[in-house]
């Protein structure tokens, strides 16, 4: 629409996340008010839980250890040994989530294809004794890759428990220990499920707590605009017609100072409303306020008696609007006249001051915060050229065809 700046419309989807303010919570996020969200105790105390695990590694050691003095013993020690430490660093590097091992996909085939490796060295001393150090190797998939793959892991070594006792002779099967595998698989996927979810869950709670303290602070900035802004400029104008007529009329400067008074306390107590969130708008009273602030400017307005027609829901927000409108005619219109319209759906506050000197008209904070109101009442604010020969401040909900 040519000679209007829209400022305001229905609330669409893309209003919901500014692409230009996303904030971003990694893993390691400390809370929105600087406070640690792991406790340092089970930072410490959760690895070596995970830990405590390697002394099931015992068993093969004490079998491979009563074996005859041989280089396969001396392997299979090592092994073992080897394996135990290989678990103890995969738990242990699981002390910062969100960092580390999971992130290289070939870090992680190397550190699973070795533990294979040093379980298959531990069952030269150990045969079948030592496929139990597979379970560890389940164990530290899960640690590695925390999503569904590591089940394949899984998988596998219950293929292995079955299969390598049968095919080497004198081997004793072991299908107990596919119990274990699949007992230790899922609980500790399920706990690392559980604890990631927890995460997740503290993170998207620091979340809407930061949302929540900015949306209260775009509150409170709109409403000390809204509030101190059409309050501070009816005083000032009331000052400065008291100064005026202080010679010429003595009586009207004191009473002129008087209602100065008066407004400073109402500001001040609409203040305090506001930051308790008690403060609310009525459109009668934004009526006879903006009446009087015409009135005391020398400004002929024509202002509606009656608010029958307005719906109760679009009360507050044309007193808003309305509020706005008085304190940018004040301000900036430097006009003689002023003509204030409401229908079922729309307000509009016309003036015969200066008008748009361009196209497009930038919106203050004032407007800004107009539209944002706009929007929760699936309305519209625009500013275009009065018929009067000044602004033009539309509120409407009508849908206007482009």
């Amino acid at each position: 629409m040519t000679g209007e700046a829209e400022v305001g419309g229905a609330p669409s989807p893309d209003d919901e996340h500014d692409a230009g303010s996303t904030v971003r919570f990694p893993y390691t996020y400390d809370g929105p008010f600087g406070r640690p969200r792991a406790h340092k105790v089970m930072r410490v105390v959760g690895p070596l839980m995970g830990v405590v695990w390697v002394l099931f590694l015992v068993q093969p050691w004490l079998v491979a250890w009563d074996a005859e003095p041989s280089l396969a013993r001396t392997v299979s020690l090592l092994a073992i040994a080897g394996l135990g430490a290989s678990f103890a660093w995969v738990v242990l590097a699981r002390v910062s989530p969100g960092r580390g091992l999971q992130k290289s996909d070939r870090l992680t085939a190397v550190v699973l294809g070795g533990q294979l490796v040093l379980v298959a060295l531990s069952c030269l001393a150990t045969a079948e004794q030592g496929l139990g150090g597979i379970v560890f190797v389940c164990v530290s998939a899960v640690f590695l890759m925390r999503d569904p793959r590591a089940l394949l892991v899984a998988a596998f070594a219950t293929g292995v428990v079955l299969v390598v006792p049968r095919v080497i002779p004198g081997w004793q099967t072991t299908d107990g220990l596919i119990i274990s595998v699949i007992l230790a698989t899922v609980a500790v996927y399920g706990f690392t499920q559980l604890v990631l979810r927890n995460r997740q869950l503290q993170l998207a709670q620091d979340e809407v707590a930061v949302l929540a303290v900015e949306r209260e602070r775009e509150r409170i900035s709109r409403d000390m605009h809204d509030v101190l802004g059409h309050s501070l400029t009816v005083i000032a104008i009331k000052a400065e017609l008291a100064g005026k007529v202080f010679d010429l009329d003595p009586d009207r400067s004191r009473a002129e100072i008087a209602e100065v008074q008066a407004l400073a306390r109402a500001a001040l107590a609409d203040v305090r409303g506001m930051v308790n969130a008690t403060r609310s708008v009525t459109l009668a009273g934004e009526l006879a306020g903006a009446r009087h602030a015409f009135d005391a400017a020398g400004i002929d307005a024509e202002v509606p008696g009656s608010i029958d027609d307005v719906p109760d829901d679009l009360r507050e927000l044309f007193a808003w609007a309305l509020r706005e409108g008085t304190t940018n005619v004040l301000r900036h219109a430097a006009a003689s006249k002023v003509r204030v319209a409401m229908t079922c759906d729309t307000l509009t506050v016309d003036d015969d001051g200066y008008g748009p000197a361009e196209a497009d008209v930038v919106p203050g904070n004032g407007l800004a915060g107009l539209s944002e109101r706009a929007r929760a009442a699936r309305a519209r604010v625009s500013v275009t050229a009065s018929p009067l020969g000044g602004y033009r401040l539309l509120v409407t909900t009508k849908v206007v065809a482009r």
